[in-house]
């Protein structure tokens, strides 16, 4: 059960990191879609 409970602990980590990856990702391509659509730099 400990062996369980520390392998899912663990396991959680990359998925956290990769679901805050892809909410950097979707707004960064939001906000490039929204610069071009209005003929501006993203910076």
């Amino acid at each position: 059960m400990q062996s369980l409970l520390l392998g899912s602990y663990i396991l959680i980590w990359p998925l956290a990191s990769l679901a805050v990856l892809a909410v950097i990702l979707t707004a960064t391509l939001k906000d490039l879609r929204k610069a071009k659509q209005e003929q501006r730099g993203l910076v």
